[in-house]
């Protein structure tokens, strides 16, 4: 179970710091988000599980959204400081939250996440990932790593395409 989700995880986050070459140390946030969207969907609103996980991938790609939208314009340090700096508020605020039981934690989760489940997710995850770095979208996204500057120049769009690998990023560490 653990290494079907750090296989999900690590690979969100290659997306992001390796294909993308975005320093970003939030990512633990954008599970977090996910996570906690997936329990208050399946648990207390008593949705099916498919539902909580799209929820969970939804809730935390709009997050990914909201915090790359200001954060990618920032480079290096700063985009780092950034994003950890959002891990962080996210910690404390799901901590504070009486909804939630606060920093007890949600208590009696049904374990419905099962090894076909982690599985397919994890190939999912992988081929998706896979195929966005065989795509157009990913020779540009690639380009935005190699260097930002001559990407601008031959016309591309580095701060779209920073977004978009970011918010896949950020979804697919919601499913994790």
């Amino acid at each position: 179970t653990t290494m079907f989700i750090n296989i999900i995880l690590a690979v969100s986050l290659n997306l992001i710091n390796g294909f993308t070459g975005q320093l970003s140390l939030g990512h633990a946030g954008f599970m977090a988000v996910g996570a906690y969207a997936s329990v208050i969907l399946t648990t207390f609103m008593e949705m099916p599980f498919i539902v909580g996980i799209m929820g969970g991938c939804l809730a935390a790609a709009i997050a990914g959204f909201i915090i790359g939208v200001p954060t990618l314009r920032l480079k290096g340090d700063y985009l780092a400081i950034a994003t950890l700096g959002f891990g962080e508020i996210i910690r404390l605020v799901l901590q504070n939250i009486e909804y939630v039981n606060g920093p007890a934690g949600i208590v009696g989760i049904a374990k419905l996440t099962t090894w076909p489940w982690l599985f397919w997710s994890a190939v999912i995850t992988i081929l998706v990932i896979v195929n966005l770095m065989n795509s157009s979208y990913g020779r540009a996204i690639v380009s935005v790593r190699e260097d930002e500057i001559a990407s601008e120049l031959m016309g591309i769009n580095t701060t779209k395409y920073k977004i978009i690998a970011f918010v896949i990023g950020a979804m697919f560490a919601g499913l994790a």
